[in-house]
């Protein structure tokens, strides 16, 4: 029995093993076999396997290894927001409509796929906890020519949901309006989007150049998700206001980001506050299932930094605010309402099968050691 069969062997129930002798860009072609021999337990799943990177350059080298090593299998990426915990600023535009779009994907699988799939993601992005699947399941719209769909109600739709109005589309989420005549950049599409519409009816949706302008071919549906992890809606604005009244008591005038969500508007650094807008926030857990986490080298101790790193930033914003509350109107949510806390991320390992990656010997306590034969 070769390693990655043994592998999945042991990866079937709950447990966890190590991968030695597995090298970086060697360790691709290894969970490339671990995931074929998955592939068929995983049918009814989102993923068959989850590889949690240590930070964003390694995710997307193992990407692109995997491509090379496995191109029949799907590498779903979910990358983590570009900004510090806490910060003032919110995640890039483009990084958002991806996480959303990978959400998307994970909420909305339903039986057999194509191919296998494994979803490829960072300890920063498994840390931090998400909208919950079942908003993400119904948040999703998809529209096909001959629907009666007012524009009105699509631009209503683009508008709570993070898109941005523009004179002319060229960056993922901008939309422009003109006419009969609709143009979107959506998440997770190659190009721009033009819808024509007569009167209520969608005619047709057709990709266009967004450098030229030019539209070509057409599609017979499109299946959009929202830019932002935060809706804009008459309940959540509630949902906002509320949550953040009882949490941090009436705000002074001033407070630039109740002010803002109060009218409809989106604050810079908004999706700091994010647990206000939910009921409840789920983990990434919640959409894996019970598939396999494979660990990359050093996966555990960066885990350790950030959660410290997230306590540092949390006390420092609470220092601040203590100490001159006229000059700082940042009100930081306790950590434990944003991110995992280190327990709740050590027990999500525990209670799945994990898979640890060893470039070299495994360490002499490491148990059930699985030798994937890589050497210089």
């Amino acid at each position: 029995m070769n390693a990655p069969v043994a592998a999945a062997t042991r990866l079937r129930q709950p447990t966890a093993i190590t991968l030695a002798h597995a090298p970086e860009g060697f360790d691709a072609f290894v969970v490339a076999d671990l995931t074929r021999a998955l592939a068929r337990e995983a049918e009814a799943r989102a993923v068959a396997l989850t590889f949690l990177a240590r930070d964003s350059i390694r995710a997307q080298n193992f990407a692109d290894a995997l491509a090379f090593a496995a191109p029949e299998i799907e590498a779903l990426v979910f990358p983590a927001w570009d900004c510090q915990p806490y910060d003032r600023v919110s995640p890039n535009p483009a990084i958002a409509a991806a996480r959303m779009a990978a959400l998307a994907r994970l909420a909305l699988t339903k039986g057999a796929r194509e191919r296998p799939r494994i979803l490829v993601t960072t300890v920063s992005a498994l840390t931090q906890r998400v909208p919950p699947r079942s908003y993400i399941a119904k948040a999703a719209l998809s529209v096909a020519p001959g629907n009666v769909l007012p524009m009105e109600t699509l631009v209503a739709w683009l508008e709570s949901n993070g898109f941005a109005r523009a004179s002319l589309v060229r960056d993922v989420g901008d939309y422009a309006q003109r006419g009969g005549v609709l143009d979107l950049y959506a998440p997770a599409l190659p190009q721009p989007i033009r819808l024509d519409f007569f009167g209520d009816a969608l005619e047709s949706i057709r990709p266009f150049d967004p450098e030229t302008q030019r539209s070509a071919g057409s599609l017979r549906s499109l299946d959009l998700t929202p830019m932002s992890e935060a809706q804009l809606t008459t309940d959540t604005i509630r949902r906002f206001r509320q949550g953040y009244q009882a949490e941090f008591g009436v705000p002074r005038p001033g407070t630039t980001v109740y002010e803002a969500v109060s009218e409809g508007r989106r604050a810079i650094g908004l999706e700091h506050w994010l647990p206000l807008f939910y009921d409840k926030l789920d983990s990434l857990f919640d959409y894996l299932g019970e598939a396999p986490v494979v660990l990359d080298n050093r996966a555990e101790d960066v885990a350790k930094s950030r959660f410290a790193q997230i306590e540092d930033y949390y006390a420092a914003r609470k220092s601040a605010r203590e100490q001159d509350p006229v000059a700082n109107d940042y009100q930081p949510l306790k950590p434990d309402r944003l991110y995992l806390a280190g327990a709740e991320f050590t027990a999500a390992l525990k209670d799945r099968p994990v898979a640890r990656l060893q470039p070299f010997e495994a360490a002499p306590e490491a148990s059930d050691v699985i030798d994937c034969g890589g050497r210089v």
